[in-house]
């Protein structure tokens, strides 16, 4: 059995949280590293430690997302794995909801992934090769009160993963979702006194991206679940 290698990493919607686990994990792992967030001013840090590139990018915009590849392909090369991590919410009673920002959170969810897939997946079908990976949540599979919004978003990235699972896994590009169930544990974010590993360590989490792109393509998850041991299911 074959395991995939990838040399070119592109993480859309970077933080100091799972983004962050992502792009370490993979510079480790000897892949070069493209970050992209609407603000990149504290990404130094991170580029510094990993060697990654960072670039400016609102994901909701078509030429943007366009812009964006066309830099990384540029100054790193053609991106053979793409993390879409962005997403919006606005949160609220239903009927408070201004529908602008009930509009922009749905756009950032669901809609940023589907510009920012449309680019990888034409990159990588020529070479039937390559990795798109979407950062799902609870809200992917269940709707919370006062979250509409960011339901809306999760369900439509969810619904999203699964059309491109069936469409390009055929054709040598591994489409997987992640369905994060659980708070992320972070520095202003810690577990709860009395109760470790309550929370989802942002390493787990990367472990477990990096564990499904080893997958040989005759086992191909398409979705992965991930919760702490101490979740109710």
């Amino acid at each position: 059995m074959e395991t995939p290698k990838y040399k070119i990493a592109l993480i859309v919607g970077v933080g100091e949280g799972l983004s962050a686990s992502l792009a370490r994990l993979f510079s480790r792992e000897g892949i070069r590293v493209a970050l992209a967030a609407r603000q990149i001013e504290k990404l130094g840090a991170l580029c510094t430690e990993t060697g990654a590139r960072a670039f400016a990018c609102n994901a909701t915009d078509a030429d943007e997302v366009e812009r964006l590849f066309g830099l990384v392909e540029r100054e790193l090369g053609t991106p053979d794995l793409v993390v879409y991590n962005a997403s919006g919410r606005a949160r609220g009673p239903l009927v408070d909801l201004v529908p602008a920002d009930v509009a922009n959170a749905i756009a950032v969810s669901a809609f940023g992934g589907f510009l920012v897939a449309q680019q990888a997946a034409k990159r990588m079908l020529p070479n039937k090769h390559g990795a798109i990976l979407f950062t799902g949540a609870s809200a992917s599979v269940k709707g919370y009160a006062q979250s509409s919004s960011f339901a809306m978003g999760k369900f439509a990235l969810r619904g999203l993963a699964q059309s491109m699972a069936r469409e390009l896994s055929p054709q040598g590009i591994h489409v997987a979702h992640f369905v994060i169930d659980g708070g992320i544990r972070s520095k202003t974010r810690p577990d709860p006194e009395g109760h470790p590993d309550s929370m989802l360590d942002p390493d787990a989490i990367a472990l477990s991206y990096w564990n499904v792109l080893q997958q040989p393509r005759s086992a191909w998850s398409w979705e992965v679940e991930l919760r702490p041991w101490v979740e109710k299911f």
